[in-house]
């Protein structure tokens, strides 16, 4: 250290005093400097050898995925144990968490949407674990609570996951969850006397319910062996159809295929109950769609769609004609129009058309209105169409960002869409459909100045010269001096569109003149099917090759740079951070793999990891296998580079990634990367994949991660 040399060269090192002083200053000193020592908690290893066509795999940890075993829970314990301590350790960790709960204490309203003559929406006072249903007699009304989840749960661990009403309005169904689990459960809620019926449905995952007479349509799974229903596979799933007022036991199955148990099928029904359409999906992309009309008792199942080259979903019946929304012959998204009485593919009619620079989202049907959500360059736009679709006009938004809404029935004109990007808290605006005009509903409550803040998007070229986009949120006036802390973001994976929606935990980062970017990585949907299928199966790299080059761009920019960035993904996304950690630890300091998919040789093995062959490829095939093992997160871990600190986050409740593929990949981090920066793991408590986790655990997370981050950055708070 040359100020230390210089230092001494400059003090009278033979005064006692002085030498006093500079020994006490030097420990405090280097006690700040030098990590903190961690002793891991031992992983036993009890090998079980597996054989891929000619690769061996020797699998060290294997036992770590019973995690209903004694074994695993004190293993579990311990590691939380050695996370708690170090984190402990942190001087400012604990005024992080106090100026995130500052942060999100304020009243937070979703867009409210209409059924029947009632108006509902969901609110958050600020703090409460879970936001609360309320309804309303008119849009300006009184306010009157309909459904508290908060009053499910002490902990606020019991969360509400949908809500659906019968076609007449006197019904309202509800899902629950426990604990983040995929697993709900049914309740029916009479909206005339606000009385819960005796109908109580379980062992649902994955469904809604679609209301037809006096019942509705779910799909339901096997109930799970003791000890299997959080990691036991998903399989035979079938439609059933549950009348009111009688038991699950007695319902009647509309749809099951025992020689395609992993085919997930399910039920809708069109507005006017006329239409009953049963779709079928291998995986979480393609699928298959047969119809009914009921007006014909004699008719059985009809074809639209019999393989599962594309997605096909119909938005509803209107006018003798089926409204649907594909990807079928339409790489960027197309509105078609199908005849029942010639449902075949060649008579379809196309009514809009997504385009490569304006990619077909979505579309709602409201006002007698088709109102089409595009994007470009990631960026919300919204066109309104007639049903025959012809184009109208586009509706002038409030900036650039993501708007979201739009939704309600034919017989209404007004409709509420909200804004919001990376630096601009949500906002909620009333939309009159045939004036094409908005107005403020409701204004953001939160104590956070956006004209203060920035963001921008740019474009930077990837290994193959891709052009990737990227988004970049900052405060006005800062410095880029290479010394900015930085998190980068990505996901990369299941056509899902990374956007950039407002998330208060970064206000964090934003208010200490830290940089948040977030890279629209290939494998998500952001430029059409095209851009999706150029990170999934055999092309799979590219997404870690956009994501380096996204660190490479900050970099180059003097933005960050390797001392100073962090990254962070969750999900398909902490397959990302682990697999970019492998193939450069160079380039960042920090790592956040979160609920990720580890393991790529036996992710199938597990709940609904089947259902994700469609995107990775399976083991099972000889070509995807040689792919899946060269960029496997838990089997590319090397003992001779210095890797960075690591933050491993799962929860005990996760059954969609199961908790055993974050277990595996930081015992065996741990073991080959023993010295050096530490590689922790957080195991949350009666928590899941993410989704229905209460307020007040989210802030804790969010501090653990805040601090992490900027301690091994030697950033103070």
């Amino acid at each position: 250290m040359l100020w230390i040399n210089f230092l001494i060269k400059k003090i009278d090192m033979k005064n006692p005093f002085v030498i006093l002083f500079l020994t006490i200053f030097f420990i405090v000193a280097l006690h700040n400097i030098i990590p903190q020592e961690i002793n891991y908690p031992f992983s036993n290893q009890d090998p079980v050898i597996d054989k891929y066509f000619d690769t061996t795999i020797i699998d060290p940890y294997r036992w770590l995925e019973d995690d209903y075993s004694p074994k695993t829970k004190s293993w579990v314990e311990k590691q939380n144990a050695v996370t708690n301590r170090y984190l402990r350790k942190i001087p400012y960790r604990k005024k992080i968490e106090k100026r995130l709960r500052e942060v999100w204490d304020y009243p937070t309203t979703s867009i409210p949407f209409k059924r029947g003559n009632k108006h509902y929406f969901y609110q958050n006072s600020g703090m409460q674990n879970q936001a609360v249903l309320y309804v309303k007699d008119s849009v300006n009304g009184v306010a009157k609570v309909l459904l508290d989840p908060n009053s499910l749960s002490k902990d606020g661990s019991v969360a509400l996951k949908g809500i659906y009403f019968s076609k007449n309005n006197k019904y309202m169904g509800y899902s629950v969850s426990k604990s983040g689990s995929d697993w709900t459960e049914f309740f029916i809620l009479d909206l005339e006397t606000n009385e819960l019926t005796k109908d109580y449905l379980d062992w649902i995952k994955f469904s809604g319910m679609s209301w037809h007479g006096n019942g509705f349509y779910y799909t339901r799974y096997p109930k799970p062996e003791k000890n299997d229903q959080f990691s036991g596979t998903n399989e035979n799933s079938k439609v059933y159809y549950h009348l009111l007022g009688t038991s699950q036991d007695a319902d009647e199955l509309v749809f099951f295929d025992p020689g395609t148990p992993k085919i997930s099928p399910w039920v809708s029904s069109s507005k006017d109950e006329r239409f009953l359409f049963l779709y079928r999906s291998k995986g979480t992309y393609g699928n298959s769609l047969y119809f009914r009309d009921t007006w014909n008792k004699s008719q059985g199942w009809d074809i639209i769609v019999d393989d599962y080259d594309g997605e096909i979903n119909i938005i509803d019946h209107f006018n003798g004609k089926l409204i649907a929304q594909t990807d079928r012959n339409a790489p960027y998204g197309k509105i078609v129009s199908i005849d029942p009485a010639n449902s075949d593919e060649k008579f379809w009619e196309t009514l809009i058309n997504g385009s490569k620079n304006e990619v077909l989202n979505n579309v709602n049907l409201v006002g007698g209105r088709l109102i089409a959500h595009f994007t470009k360059d990631v960026l919300s736009i919204w066109k309104v169409y007639t049903v025959n679709g012809e184009y109208l006009y586009t509706i002038d938004l409030p900036g650039k960002g993501i708007v979201n809404g739009f939704n309600g029935n034919n017989n209404q004109n007004i409709t509420w869409y909200s804004f919001n990007n990376f630096v601009t808290p949500s906002e909620i605006y009333q939309y009159d459909i045939r004036l094409n005009s908005s107005k403020i509903y409701k204004k953001s409550q939160a104590n956070f100045k956006s004209e203060d803040y920035e963001m921008k998007q740019e474009f930077y070229l990837s290994k193959d010269s891709t052009m990737v986009p990227i988004f970049i949120a900052y405060k006005k006036g800062i410095s880029f001096d290479m010394e900015r802390p930085t998190l980068l973001y990505g996901y990369g994976g299941f056509n899902i569109s990374i956007k950039p929606y407002f998330n208060k935990s970064n206000i964090i980062l934003l208010e200490s003149g830290g940089v948040y970017a977030s890279a629209n990585i290939r494998g998500g949907s952001e430029y059409g099917q095209e851009w999706h299928e150029g990170g999934m199966l055999l092309n799979k790299q590219n997404v870690f090759d956009d994501f380096i080059y996204a660190a490479k761009y900050l970099f180059r920019e003097g933005i960050s740079s390797p001392e100073f960035l962090a990254i962070r993904g969750g999900s398909n996304g902490g397959l990302l951070v682990g697999a970019v950690v492998n193939q450069r630890p160079d380039l960042f300091r920090v790592a956040f793999p979160e609920v990720g998919v580890m393991d790529m040789l036996r992710y199938e093995k597990f709940t609904i990891g089947h259902a994700w062959a469609v995107e990775y490829g399976t083991v099972n095939n000889k070509t995807f296998f040689e792919n899946l093992i060269k960029y496997s997160p838990l089997h590319n871990i090397r003992k001779d580079l210095e890797y960075p600190s690591i933050f491993i986050y799962t929860a005990d409740h996760d059954d969609r990634v199961v908790p055993a593929h974050s277990f595996k990949y930081a015992a065996t981090m741990q073991k080959l990367q023993k010295e050096g920066n530490p590689k922790l793991i957080r195991v949350g408590k009666s928590a899941g994949h993410g989704a229905g986790k209460p307020t007040n655990k989210i802030i804790v997370v969010a501090a653990d991660k805040w601090a992490f981050m900027f301690n091994e950055m030697g950033i103070k708070y």
